[in-house]
């Protein structure tokens, strides 16, 4: 199982790509790429990720909102351990918005 030094986050066909475990330390890893990833992606595949803590979501929803901002309709993919709980215990839609 991926450690989170082991997390990445790539883009592959019009997606961002996260593998590994997105948690604390992972998300203060992958923050600069975050920051930097393009903004004319439609998808967040999370179908490689192990697990995700509130920092994870945190960094996830932070991407989320820049891809909408910037006017792209975000597609979630994949339900690592830890999201669905979160999600609904900060109030998130599945697309990891804040309902209207």
């Amino acid at each position: 199982m991926p450690s989170a030094t082991d997390a990445t986050l790539r883009r592959e066909d019009g997606a961002l790509v996260f593998a590994g475990a997105l948690d604390r330390a992972a998300a203060a890893a992958l923050w600069p790429q975050v920051q930097a990833a393009p903004t004319d992606v439609q998808r967040i595949v999370l179908t490689s990720v192990t697990t995700v803590d509130s920092a994870g979501l945190a960094l996830l929803a932070e991407l989320a909102a820049r891809l909408r901002a910037a006017g792209a309709s975000v597609a979630i993919e994949g339900e690592p351990a830890g999201l669905a709980d979160l999600r609904a215990a900060y109030r998130l839609t599945p697309d990891l918005d804040y309902p209207a």
